[in-house]
């Protein structure tokens, strides 16, 4: 066996101490959280890819939480623009002042950066090219310069971590090569169902065969022939936490099969995309799918 290289103690994170934390708080994600804790822990920023809904947030806070680092979270979208990661001066008091260190705002980058932080930027693909464009040049050289401002180096503990969900196409775009290249990938689908069950049944303490058949569900959605998006788990974390309420509206002493057909058409109808040239409704979709979801358990 070959001896793990030596590297620098202050860039150093607690690969150890991020794992044991993901084991008590996120569910069958283990392989997942030694590989990026190793980066982390490596120096190296990462890209999470994955579909909503599979755990990429809750993994990242635990794996934050377990080094003792901070974590600064950045939605990304069309209005990320590199002033609002960055950061801006006080308009106010530059009239007064003008441009002077103390007036500056700094943005979810420079905090992340002089802190020493985690910067988790979710939806990173639907980021426009400029703002990329700066990280790209912070992951390069571990400082940028502001305007009006100064240098500001990044901590030995700054790590980039980028989440994308490769399966929506709909305003986003591809990540350069470049930016991949300054990166490590690791992959996050869909779990087991066996696992997907224990995510719902921690969840939502719902009863084991109302969780079984709302993940079964879900899980058909993400293959059937008349839809282009399926549900992540929430959608059957959803069903299972409505159909308890429901069945306490109706005063009935358990989930039916009308409640629970109810509750997924709630849960569910917002949460898929029908394919295109489908012309039935999503209810009538949903509803089949629910059906067909309790007739598959049935015979099991």
């Amino acid at each position: 066996m070959t001896a793990a290289p030596a590297r620098p103690d202050a860039a150093r994170l607690d690969a150890v101490g991020m794992v044991r934390t993901a084991r008590e708080r996120v569910v069958a994600r283990v392989r997942e959280a030694e590989v990026v804790a190793a980066a982390l822990s490596a120096g190296r920023n990462v890209v999470l890819e994955g579909p909503p809904g599979t755990g990429k947030t809750t993994l990242l806070r635990a794996l934050a939480d377990g080094t003792g680092v901070p974590l600064v979270l950045v939605e990304g979208n069309a209005e990320l623009t590199p002033t609002r990661l960055v950061g801006h001066h006080d308009a106010s008091r530059v009239l007064t002042e003008d441009y002077r260190p103390e007036n500056f705002v700094p943005g979810p980058l420079t905090r992340a950066m002089t802190e020493g932080a985690l910067l988790y930027v979710e939806e990173f693909n639907r980021v426009p090219e400029e703002t990329m464009n700066v990280l790209l040049g912070v992951l390069s050289e571990r400082e940028m310069h502001v305007p009006r401002y100064g240098r500001v180096p990044a901590r030995p503990t700054f790590r980039l971590v980028a989440a994308m969900n490769p399966f929506d196409a709909v305003g986003t775009a591809r990540i350069s090569p470049a930016l991949y290249d300054r990166s490590c990938r690791v992959a996050m689908g869909y779990q087991e169902e066996d696992a997907e069950r224990a995510v719902v049944t921690t969840a939502t303490g719902g009863p084991a065969d109302l969780v079984a058949h709302a993940v079964r569900a879900v899980r058909i959605t993400r293959d059937h022939a008349e839809l282009r998006i399926g549900s992540s788990v929430r959608g059957a974390i959803d069903t299972v936490l409505i159909a308890g309420e429901l069945a306490v509206v109706r005063g009935r002493d358990g989930v039916d099969d009308e409640v629970g057909e109810d509750a997924a058409l709630a849960a569910l109808t917002g949460k898929v995309t029908l394919a295109d040239g489908v012309t039935r409704p999503v209810e009538h979709v949903v509803v089949d799918i629910w059906r067909r979801a309790g007739g598959e358990l049935g015979k099991a």
